[in-house]
């Protein structure tokens, strides 16, 4: 696996698309760059889908098992 401190998460899902990942850029100008190098260069990869976060509602990764 590559190292990019931008991605902080990566999922292998079911849907449309085979990967999400969650990404940390401090702008729109940062993430530009980054959609260039991870996909956009990148030869296989067909089609890319961007969701802008505009605000948290709720962030938890505990697992509540009894």
């Amino acid at each position: 696996m590559f190292s990019c401190p931008e991605v902080q998460q990566c999922y292998y899902v079911t849907d449309d698309f085979d990967f999400m990942l969650v990404l940390t850029v401090s702008c729109m100008a940062e993430y530009e760059n980054l959609a260039q190098r991870l996909f956009r260069d990148n030869r296989n990869i067909t089609w890319f889908h961007t969701t802008v976060v505009m605000d948290r509602v709720k962030v938890g990764l505990s697992v509540p098992i009894t």
